[in-house]
């Protein structure tokens, strides 16, 4: 690209990745908290079991690769604990991103709902 004067212009600064517009939902039939990713069939999932009658255990979470760096992930884990809060359960962090979402945002609600 050139300038008026015929010098080269500086190419454009990268554009952010278009932050997400998040709806979550739960599917108690599988066991997974799901956001749909905008224009597509995919979908973000974090997927959680009862492992006691009180005790949710967090297990994974995944993004599709072309929606990564959106904040879709931070979503499904605050809508995971929240609902944890809300249904007064016990919760065990397996995923690795749940439990670095709880240090970055370590609300007391959140870290007296811990199991070890």
């Amino acid at each position: 690209m050139y300038s008026l004067q015929g010098r080269p212009r500086a190419p454009p600064p990268c554009q952010p990745p278009k932050p997400f517009a998040a709806s979550v939902s739960f599917l108690a039939s599988t066991r997974a908290v799901c956001c749909r990713c905008e224009g597509c069939h995919d979908r973000a999932v974090l997927l959680y079991e009862y492992v006691g009658k009180r005790t949710v255990d967090l297990q994974h979470t995944e993004v599709p690769d072309a929606y990564r760096g959106r904040g879709i992930a931070k979503h499904l884990a605050k809508a995971a604990l929240d609902f944890v809060v809300e249904e007064d359960l016990k919760a065990h962090l397996t995923c690795w991103y749940i439990q670095k979402y709880v240090k970055e945002n370590p609300l007391p609600q959140y870290l007296e709902r811990l199991q070890p």
